[in-house]
Order: structure tokens, then sequence, then C-alpha cells
């Protein structure tokens, strides 16, 4: 016979678990890899924006396949719905220097209603999350 304890702990991890698998998918963190954001950009299935300084960029270079839309630029969210064309649902990845700010825009884009934004939490110059899209050799271009 099962233990009220075990019962207990056991009905509690099946509430956890349905309440967790019950948000919408934008309440959950997304990442991706540098790799993996510079293929699925390339190919089309992404929007990777660059949300650093135009100092930054010009200092390390742009991934190759990103588009540039500083965050501490005023009219951000402006820009971001025009690339979108005003659809919140396209998917849009983003990517900073470590990954502090491309999380902090990700969870400011999914406040605004966008539901599919991918934070690249590994960034340029790299994280925790991973070596960084310069370490990893990835293509860069240089600021227009």
């Amino acid at each position: 016979m099962m233990s009220l304890r075990k019962f207990s702990a056991q009905a509690l991890f099946l509430i956890f678990f349905i309440a967790v698998s019950a948000l919408p998918a934008s309440s959950q963190t997304t990442r991706l890899s540098a790799s993996e954001a510079y293929e699925l950009s390339n190919r089309g299935d992404i929007i990777l924006i660059d949300v650093r300084t135009p100092a930054e960029w010009k200092k390390t270079g742009i991934g190759a396949s990103a588009r540039t839309i500083s965050m501490h630029r005023p009219g951000f969210f402006d820009k971001i719905k025009a690339v979108v064309r005003g659809d919140k649902s396209k998917t849009i990845a983003l990517i900073c220097a470590r990954g502090n700010r491309s999380n902090r825009m990700q969870t400011a884009l999914v406040e605004r209603g966008y539901t599919n934004v991918i934070d690249v939490a590994e960034g340029m110059l790299g994280s925790k999350a991973g070596p960084g899209w310069i370490a990893r050799g990835l293509p860069l271009v240089n600021p227009g």
C-alpha cells in the first residue's frame, strides 16, 4: 500500500507537470546556439536580430545573417514590428554580446504578444551557454 507522503509527493509532481505543460510555448525559455541560429537564419526559418549597440557592431562585426536593431536606440519595438510586418507569430532570434540583453528583450517581446522569440544565449562573445558566434568561427560582416 502506498504511503500518504509518497502519494502526496507524486500528486504534487503530477500537478506541477500538468501546469508547466499547459503553459503557452512563449512562456517557456527558447534558446539556440549561435551555430543553430546561423543555419536557421540562412535557411530563412528565423529572423536573426543583433540587439547590441552600433559601437559593438563596429568593434566585432555582425553575424553574417543577422539584422541590426539596437535595443539602445529609440523605436526598438517599432522596428521589430516593421521587420515582422506586424506578424507577432514570426520566429525571431535575438543575439547580443553574452546573452543577457537578448534574454531581457526576449521577455519584453513575449510580454508584448510575440509568440516565437528565441534567445541566442551564448551571444557573439560567449557565455555559460556556449563559446559564442565569434569563437565558433561563424561568418561576420562589417556594419554598413
